[in-house]
């Protein structure tokens, strides 16, 4: 699985003008299921985001995690981020994985964060969404989590 993590003052997302998610400080996390991800992958990446010291101390140090500061999170599926632009100009999905695969894991992950404390919205899976988000930093972080066969 893989997450591109936003940390944001605020983000929300839309589908056909109606707010579906909305959260105050905290994290977007744009989420891509990749093919071998399981429900056990899902759940080392919740568990990884949700200690991940990304947010500042009082010294102004990225020592504080999601939990540590009262964060929200905004979890979004996004596909495109299974995309292979090695060959060519058209990204290729080949590594993606189906539908329903990719939405039960994408939603295993926001339940799997929910399941530490944290408060959490979604986005709508495949839907055409719109991410409005304020970028606090902006700080943008990369979370590639390979298979993982048993759990964390």
């Amino acid at each position: 699985m893989r997450a591109l993590v936003q940390c944001v003052e605020r983000a929300c997302v839309r589908v056909d003008g109606e707010v579906v998610g909305a959260i105050d400080a905290g994290a977007l996390v744009f989420v891509g299921v990749v093919l071998g991800d399981t429900e056990a992958t899902s759940a080392a990446l919740a568990d990884k985001f949700s200690k991940l010291r990304v947010f500042a101390d009082d010294a102004g140090k990225t020592n504080r995690s999601i939990r540590d500061v009262g964060g929200s999170v905004l979890v979004v599926s996004q596909f495109t981020l299974a995309a292979r632009l090695d060959k060519g100009n058209r990204p290729s999905f080949d590594k993606a994985a189906a539908p329903a695969t990719a939405e039960h894991l994408y939603e295993h992950f926001a339940q799997a964060l929910r399941d530490t404390g944290l408060t959490v919205e979604t986005g709508r899976f495949r839907a055409d969404m719109k991410v409005e988000l304020v970028n606090d930093g902006p700080a943008t972080y990369w979370l590639d989590m390979p298979p993982v066969t048993k759990e964390p």
